[in-house]
């Protein structure tokens, strides 16, 4: 883990999951940081107080380090690695957990005196809430990398620091922690950014590595030296072939969400039977297999079974595959596939019947009948489509939708084939990167570039549907030459003379106000025009009127017929809450709650998350005890309250164990005893 990773142009040579944000060249995001102190003055700090410097407890700090053993034990080998990096910079390394408190640090002994004096210690708490900006709590409400020097943090009291810190994820997208190197202001260098994000993301690799103790994994990149390096693409399966998990670079690699990726399997992403890795372990001295994406992408791949010994022969006889002898035909198939034609699949990659169609949309809310009932009159008809709509209410799977109901598609399913779906995040590769990823280059385009070059996103999409996400983040030098695309309906690579026809379906998504921004010159009016045939606003969830259908739903897709309800406490406060992460909240916290309540009767306020009810209770008026008495149905604040009692009657009375059986911090719970006055 060197500096010159992070030279430009590698990002290209190593095709990894773009490590976003900052900027391009490291330096603070100013529009991240102006938000931040937008919210520090709302939370009613100011710039001159001084800091809170209470730490948590002996007790409370052992329970935080208790919760976080896992991301600890598998973070602290990548801090000293990264330590040694900065060593003698006057600088420390930083974990903290998913609230902002600091479990572990590493630093040269005179910066972690003057780091005590504003508790940049185990212990202190680092939330936007209590400090304001800084690149800790930052991070975790961006959920992105942040970089926060010297004036920029919004206390006085810590603007002698320069901190960057990325978020840890873990395999279902949830923010577990944060890594950061604080050091004196003076010390910044562009380049700490980088070594804290690919840190980062071996941290997660490792989190991944150790999640699953029963199942295949590959280890794949689309350049075979690559592979068992940091930038390789990781998706764990299931003995008999479903998806479990995959890290950001193969989701990148792969051009899917973990949301769609949910319905895969071994066979329909990589278009052969999960036989054929067993037939490889078996070998002596198993090479790397050559593969397909569902995509047409080539790529080398190594696979490690992780399984207990008796489920071996289980696992080869229950595969969820083609038929033994389709293996060496399709191996074969998937090797000769030209990647300028990804939308020839072999028939092992039919296993994609659970992604959502136009149909599976409709729950009964009225705006997504009407939406649907728009969508269904412009498919094949070549008017692009534009989904707006806040993050977290489904434009990509209302993408897929589109696509699954187009002509190409149902073309490609007749003959036994996948039209491709090629899915581009705007926001998500870096700038330097994004015209080589979208247009494709030619051999010796650029410093990095691979040999014989890459084929495109656009040219990938031949035959069935560009979806260009987060499109109002594309940099407006590029924009020029999507919308010259767009028209001729031809694509240059970089360094490259060759003109190649494209065809495609194109779905636009955005959350920002694209009017207005070509209005003030951020993005071209023309560009806005092209892309903007049939504009559709996804609803917030809140909004919605289906959400007792969409629980239901989830329900009986990741637990089945038999899994347990909510109760009418529980349904209560679901159905009150403003739901600011929409379908996405909405899904994790029913998965969430399915797994915290395994094996009982009914899912209660005990079986929700912890910040899921302290967001409920911040977002309703608290009862106060010169309030009148609250009319049935119970408020929010006062079910959660009646969950408390009930759990400290059972528990006599005794605090700790009242917090652990409802699922919070004890901190949680004396918040609540003052909340109610007592």
């Amino acid at each position: 883990m060197q500096y010159q990773a992070n030279r430009p142009g590698a990002g290209a040579l190593l095709g990894a999951a773009p490590l976003v944000q900052t900027t391009a060249d490291g330096e603070p995001d100013l529009q991240t940081i102006a938000r931040s102190h937008q919210r520090s003055s709302s939370y009613g700090i100011t710039r001159s107080q001084r800091p809170d410097l209470e730490q948590l407890s002996r007790a409370d700090l052992a329970q935080t380090l208790e919760a976080s053993q896992s991301l600890s034990g598998h973070a602290r080998p990548v801090m000293e690695t990264l330590y040694d990096q900065i060593r003698n910079t006057h600088s420390m390394v930083i974990l903290s957990d998913a609230e902002g408190t600091i479990i572990h640090t590493l630093g040269d002994r005179d910066f972690l005196a003057k780091a005590d004096r504003v508790a940049l210690g185990p212990g202190g708490r680092w939330s936007e809430q209590l400090r304001g900006t800084n690149a800790i709590g930052t991070a975790l409400f961006e959920q992105k990398p942040t970089t926060v020097h010297a004036q920029q943090h919004y206390l006085d009291a810590n603007r002698f620091l320069t901190c960057s810190a990325a978020p840890i994820f873990d395999h279902r997208g949830k923010v577990l922690g944060v890594l950061d190197v604080s050091g004196e202001c003076g010390s910044f260098h562009k380049h700490t950014m980088a070594l804290v994000r690919m840190s980062a993301q071996m941290i997660e690799n490792h989190l991944l590595a150790g999640s699953f103790p029963d199942c295949i994994t590959l280890h794949f990149h689309s350049r075979a030296e690559f592979v068992g390096t940091l930038v390789e693409g990781i998706v764990s399966f299931t003995p008999g072939g479903r998806f479990l998990a995959a890290n950001r670079s193969a989701q990148f690699q792969l051009g899917l969400t973990l949301a769609v990726l949910q319905s895969h399997t071994f066979a329909s992403l990589f278009g052969v039977p999960l036989s054929l890795l067993f037939e490889q372990h078996r070998k002596a001295a198993p090479s790397l297999l050559e593969l397909c994406l569902h995509n047409g992408i080539r790529i080398h791949g190594r696979a490690e079974l992780r399984l207990r010994d008796q489920h071996f022969q289980n696992a080869r006889e229950a595969v969820i595959e083609a038929p033994e002898l389709e293996v060496a035909a399709i191996a074969s198939a998937a090797a000769s596939s030209p990647a300028s034609a990804p939308h020839h699949q072999p028939p092992a990659a039919r296993g994609l019947a659970n992604l959502p169609d136009l149909q599976a949309l409709e729950s009964g809310d009225a705006r997504m009948s009407d939406i649907i009932g728009k969508l269904r009159r412009v498919i094949d008809r070549a008017i692009p489509v534009l989904i707006t709509g806040e993050t977290g209410t489904g434009k990509e799977w209302l993408a897929q939708a589109i696509h699954r109901a187009s002509a190409c598609s149902r073309r490609a399913q007749s003959r036994g084939m996948t039209a491709p779906f090629v899915a581009v995040n705007c926001s998500a590769i870096p700038e330097n990167l994004i015209e080589a990823e979208l247009f494709g280059y030619e051999d010796g385009a650029f410093t990095g570039a691979r040999r014989k070059g890459a084929i495109g996103k656009i040219a990938q999409a031949q035959g069935g549907t560009l979806f260009l996400d987060e499109i109002g983040d594309m940099p407006l030098a590029l924009q020029g030459r999507l919308l010259r695309v767009l028209q001729e309906r031809t694509v240059t690579p970089l360094g490259s003379q060759r003109v190649i026809p494209v065809e495609f379906a194109l779905v636009c998504a955005t959350n920002q106000p694209l009017r207005e921004m070509a209005a003030r010159h951020a993005f071209r009016e023309d560009l806005y025009y092209r892309i903007n045939g049939l504009q559709v606003r996804l609803p917030a969830l809140r909004e919605r009127s289906d959400l007792d259908c969409l629980i239901e739903r989830i329900l009986q897709e990741e637990g089945g017929p038999q899994a347990p309800r909510f109760d009418a406490q529980a349904l209560a406060l679901l159905q009150a809450s403003r739901w600011p992460g929409n379908l996405r909240q909405l899904s994790n916290l029913v998965r969430t709650a399915l797994a915290m309540a395994e094996g009982e009767a009914a899912i209660g306020l005990q079986h929700l998350p912890d910040d899921f009810l302290e967001d409920a209770a911040a977002s309703s008026p608290l009862a106060s005890v010169d309030d009148e008495p609250p009319s049935p149905p119970l408020s929010m604040q006062d079910t959660e309250w009646a969950a408390i009692e009930r759990a400290l009657r059972t528990h006599d009375g005794n605090v700790s164990a009242a917090a652990k059986a409802l699922g919070v911090s004890r901190n949680t719970l004396y918040r609540r005893f003052k909340s109610r006055g007592h």
